[in-house]
C-alpha cells in the first residue's frame, strides 16, 4: 500500500489507519509530496501535480516497489491518476479518498488566503494554525476528532518554517501543468474507487469532475461513507481501512491473466 497525503497533515493523517492496514497483513509506503508537511521546500522546484507524481515514482523505484495499491487524499488523487498513466507498472489500483482530477494543487480559496500572506508571515505559526484548524472542522461531517493534539500534528510541518510554506505554497499556486488530465483519463488503465463522505461538507471533488471520472475511466466505482465529510481517514478509519484491505483481496484472488 502506497499512501499519499493532501495538501496538510503529511504523514500524520494517516497515523490512525496505518495500524489497521498494518494488522490485516498489508506493507505500507508513505510517500510525502514536496512543500507538503516535512517534506523540503526548496523555491526553484517544480511543484506541478504532473512533477510530483514523477518523484513519487522515483521515490517507488528506489524502494523496489511496483505494482501497488495507491491511496490518495484529496488533490494528492491527481497526484495518484497521473502516476498511473506515465508509470502504469507502478500503480495496480486506484483508491481517492474525496479526491478528483484536479488541474493544480491550490484550490481558488486557497489562492485568495495567500494574497494575505504578509499578514501570515506577520501571524506566523499561530495564524497559519488558526487556518489549518478553521479547514478541518469546516469540511469534516463530524469534527470531534479535531482536537488540540490534532491540529498539532496538522500543523507542525507547515508552522516549522513559515515563510518556506508560503514560498512553496505560492510556487504551487503558480504552477502550470503540461497536460489536462481530464482527457488523459483513458490511459488509466487501472481500477479506480473514489471513497466520498456522504455528509454535506465543502471540498472533496465537484460532481462535474465526478461525471468526467465516470465517463473517461475504463473501471471506476464510487462507494459514499455516511455521515463523514472531507476527512474520512480521520472521520471513519475502520471503514476506510476495511475497503483498502478489500480491494486488496479482490486484487489478490485475480491472476495475472485477469482470472481467478
Amino acid at each position: 500500500m502506497v499512501l499519499i497525503p493532501g495538501l496538510f497533515g503529511a504523514a500524520f493523517e494517516y497515523r490512525t489507519i496505518v495500524p489497521l492496514i498494518t494488522a490485516a497483513g498489508h506493507r505500507v509506503i508513505i510517500v510525502v509530496p514536496l512543500g507538503i508537511g516535512r517534506s523540503g521546500r526548496p523555491a526553484d522546484a517544480d511543484y506541478s501535480l504532473t512533477a510530483q507524481a514523477a518523484r513519487i515514482g522515483v521515490v517507488l523505484d528506489s524502494l523496489g516497489v511496483s505494482s501497488a495499491i495507491v491511496v490518495a487524499r484529496a488533490v494528492a488523487s491527481s497526484m495518484a491518476l497521473r502516476l498511473a498513466i506515465h508509470r502504469p507498472n507502478l500503480v495496480r489500483e486506484v483508491i481517492s479518498l474525496e479526491g478528483g482530477i484536479a488541474q493544480a494543487a491550490m484550490t481558488a480559496g486557497f489562492r485568495h488566503a495567500l494574497t494575505f500572506a504578509p499578514l501570515l508571515r506577520l501571524g506566523g505559526a499561530g495564524m497559519i494554525r488558526g487556518i489549518i484548524a478553521h479547514e478541518l472542522k469546516a469540511e469534516s461531517g463530524n469534527a470531534d476528532w479535531v482536537t488540540d493534539s490534532a491540529i498539532s500534528g496538522y500543523t507542525a510541518g507547515a508552522a516549522k518554517d513559515v515563510a518556506a510554506t508560503l514560498r512553496a505554497y505560492q510556487a504551487m499556486g503558480r504552477s502550470v501543468e503540461p497536460d489536462t488530465l481530464a482527457t488523459r483519463l483513458g490511459a488509466v488503465h487501472c481500477p479506480v474507487l473514489l471513497l466520498l463522505g456522504g455528509a454535506h461538507h465543502p471540498g472533496g471533488p465537484p460532481s462535474h469532475e465526478v461525471t468526467t471520472m465516470r465517463r473517461g475511466l475504463a473501471e471506476f466505482t464510487v462507494d459514499t461513507i455516511p455521515g463523514a465529510g472531507h476527512f474520512l481517514q480521520e472521520e471513519a478509519p475502520r471503514r476506510v481501512a476495511a475497503v483498502i484491505d478489500s480491494v486488496a483481496a479482490a486484487r489478490d484472488s485475480v491472476g495475472q491473466d485477469g482470472r481467478p
